[in-house]
């Protein structure tokens, strides 16, 4: 009478096999891919690091968007003690009404956890500081915001208007998960 059950010898071959198979399809599979997306991410950097720091927002009437503004935040880590370091953004807006989009007068407003910025300075479409910004468009202004230094780890930029209500974006000097499990104090 036959077996039809393999041997533990062949069982062990089997498995071998089988586990040298699996292996070569997953390193064949994925390499090319991985080697091209890190070329990709590293050519970009730059872009991929502010873009973690943007957020935007749009102001409404009557579910119709007035107002959009993104803000890239460009804090980089200083691992001083002292550091006071004023707090620069990059603004952009789209104002769909204004002939004109920009974020002072016809009752728009920008501050910082309420406090007004110290300097505003309209950038040029050409500016070296947007290349490696995500959300420049050609029909958008944009702007260097400067406030004062703030100690606080999160902060919120808030962009209203007395129409269309405001919009509130959140940004901290930490990683945002870190706030969440409460490692630094906001």
């Amino acid at each position: 009478m036959l077996n039809s059950f393999p041997s533990n010898k062949e069982c062990i071959i089997l498995k071998v096999f089988f586990l040298t198979l699996v292996t070569f399809v997953f390193v064949g599979c994925t390499s090319e891919k991985d080697v091209a997306l890190l070329a990709h991410y590293k050519e970009y950097i730059t872009y991929h690091k502010q873009l973690k720091h943007t957020e935007k927002t749009q102001l409404y009437e009557n579910n119709v968007s007035k107002a959009v503004l993104t803000a890239t935040y460009l804090y980089t880590p200083n691992f001083e003690n002292n550091d006071s370091r004023d707090e620069v953004f990059v603004v952009g807006v789209h104002l769909e009404d204004e002939i004109l989009s920009t974020i002072k007068g016809y009752g728009y407003n920008l501050t910082l956890d309420g406090i007004l910025p110290k300097e505003v300075k309209m950038l040029s479409k050409n500016d070296d500081i947007l290349k490696d910004l995500s959300f420049v468009t050609e029909w958008g202004s944009y702007y260097k915001v400067t406030f004062p230094h703030t100690k606080a780890k999160s902060f919120y930029l808030v962009f209203e208007n007395d129409i269309y209500g405001k919009g509130t974006l959140h940004f901290s000097k930490v990683a945002k998960y870190a706030l969440e499990e409460g490692r630094f104090k906001k």
